[in-house]
């Protein structure tokens, strides 16, 4: 696939991140347009989106912190994001599932990292269903455990990724 670009979210791709949102997540985990248009306004250096030459075919999204606390619902709403914060957590990594198992959400992942490190953060975290442990491994990320969160009903595990000295 030739062609992609990844760049920082806009008001106008809020109606295409809301699309591959719903369609890629089971009911409750998927946030609303309106937490969605939240982020890219409040944070748009910690949301970015993969096109090709037709479509966004995914996109990663998040919030600053001094303070992790990564089975806080209202972090979601970005209650305590401070776009000075070292930490980065990690709210959505996703790619619609027409572009899934393609490499899509590793170039994401690739270059949100590489924007975290410019942007002089320490620290991204996340939490993640189990059958992802080993993709966000690949990245260096360190699994933490099992997470307090029973965010849409499921079970989720923490993980971190130190950017210093990296």
């Amino acid at each position: 696939m030739s062609g992609l670009i990844i760049r920082s979210a806009r008001e106008e791709d809020l109606d295409r991140c809301f699309e591959i949102e719903s369609v890629s997540y089971a009911g409750d985990e998927a946030a609303t347009k309106e937490k969605i248009l939240k982020r890219i306004k409040i944070y748009p250096q910690g949301f970015i989106v993969l096109e090709n030459q037709e479509e966004i075919i995914g996109f990663i999204n998040s919030g600053a912190t001094h303070k992790v606390v990564l089975s806080d619902e209202e972090f979601k709403e970005l209650v305590g994001h401070d776009p000075s914060g070292e930490h980065i957590v990690i709210m959505s990594v996703v790619v619609h599932p027409k572009y899934q198992g393609k490499g899509m959400a590793d170039k994401l992942m690739s270059s949100f990292i590489g924007t975290m490190r410019e942007l002089s953060k320490t620290e991204i975290y996340l939490i993640c269903q189990t059958e992802l442990i080993e993709m966000y491994a690949k990245h260096g990320f360190v699994h933490l455990g099992e997470s307090d969160s029973d965010h849409g009903g499921l079970s989720w595990h923490e993980m971190s990724l130190s950017l210093k000295n990296a």
